[in-house]
């Protein structure tokens, strides 16, 4: 039992459930491909406050995506879970995929990374251009598959769809393999509206659809952050054959990975990192054409994605940090740039209840404790 501030100001008692025993498969998914996007773990001796440069504990960082790997899904790196623009720079980053690419390799995991313009000081579409082709081959040459990660520098010049082809006419030719493109929407990141030359979203996804039938041998698949599930359904019904649509909706990935019985969603999703191995049994009821045992794995965690990810959306790397050092998977809960502090005290609490109910706190007690001394430096009298 443990007291526990309330999101209206009060507090209340709570006692956890029974940890859920959940099995690792032994092998990945079959019937989708599913990403985990996975965030850095901060090293608490680093100088690690806003606008520093991350100091990163690469022995848990690397620790988790090994987490990820052993429950059958794959890691997306270097992905705005990771907290780039918001605390992870490209030294940072460059390191991250390099090391992560390299673990994928050892183990036997799947591997994408972003690969951006956040390096650059790009005035220029040519520019913008060439930042992206940096990236590309610091990708590419640690053996992890492209994601073309939505950029803040053509966003800002960009004057219409033109300037968007001008920009990934001569990117996607050159990428070793098919890429994932990424739309990151403005509640996300807004420096990102209108990205694909329109704020209407019906035509900056008409300007996205042409973009990938011209180069459909050059696309896996889009990720779309939208979080608006019957737009995903419309343009995943409107890509070419063979292009993927990755859900990165995570209000509504059950629906939208169990699908329609005509078409379905892979997965792309942050959500993914903090429920793991609930995402894993759901996949292998799929496999296993068992849906009531896909939604009995899926539907506890959705309560727990919509606080995490509730507004402002931006900061739910901190709800993803803060289940992994609830659940031992790293030993503190500090983040880069000083973004543990970016979900209130009561945000946090009723962020563990969520995980405790769905069944993803896998060692009660320690989360007791831990959650104990974080309540014990907010000043919490119990």
């Amino acid at each position: 039992m443990i007291t526990l501030p309330t999101l209206d100001g009060g507090l209340r008692e709570y006692a956890p459930r029974e940890p859920v025993p959940w099995p690792k498969p032994a092998a990945p998914p079959v019937s989708r491909i599913a990403f985990a996007a996975a965030h850095v773990v901060a090293d608490p001796l680093g100088d690690n406050g806003p606008g520093a440069p991350a100091v990163i504990d690469w022995e848990h960082t690397l620790g988790f995506r090994r987490h990820l790997w052993s429950y059958g899904l794959g890691v997306a790196e270097a992905m705005d879970t990771a907290q780039r623009g918001m605390g992870l720079d490209w030294a940072a980053t460059r390191e991250l995929i390099r090391r992560s690419s390299a673990e994928a390799k050892a183990v036997g995991g799947r591997i994408a990374a972003g690969a951006g313009t956040d390096h650059a000081d790009a005035t220029t579409l040519d520019e913008v251009v060439r930042a992206y082709a940096e990236q590309f081959d610091v990708v590419q040459d640690a053996g992890a598959q492209v994601v073309v990660m939505a950029s803040r520098h053509l966003a800002r010049l960009a004057t219409g769809p033109a300037d968007y082809r001008h920009v990934y006419d001569r990117l996607l030719p050159n990428a070793h393999a098919p890429v994932v493109l990424h739309w990151l929407g403005p509640v996300f990141d807004r420096a990102l509206e209108g990205y694909w030359g329109s704020a209407d979203v019906g035509e900056a996804t008409a300007a996205l659809l042409d973009l990938v039938h011209a180069h459909a041998a050059h696309v896996d698949g889009v990720k779309v952050s939208l979080l608006d599930a019957e737009h995903e359904r419309s343009l995943r019904a409107a890509l070419p054959a063979g292009v993927r649509l990755y859900t990165g909706d995570d209000f509504h990935y059950p629906e939208l990975i169990k699908g329609d019985g005509t078409a379905a969603s892979d997965a792309l999703l942050g959500i993914f990192a903090a429920i793991a191995p609930a995402a894993s049994a759901a996949l292998r009821a799929l496999d296993d054409g068992d849906p009531a045992a896909y939604d009995a794995a899926f539907a506890p965690t959705l309560p727990l994605a919509r606080h995490v990810f509730g507004a402002p959306t931006h900061y739910y790397k901190t709800g993803i940090a803060f289940l992994a050092w609830l659940s031992g998977l790293q030993p503190g809960f500090t983040m880069v740039g000083g973004l543990q502090s970016a979900r209130s005290l009561p945000h946090l609490a009723e962020t563990y209840v969520l995980a405790d109910q769905a069944g993803l706190i896998p060692d009660p007690e320690l989360a007791l404790h831990r959650l104990s001394s974080l309540l014990d430096v907010h000043g919490v009298v119990r």
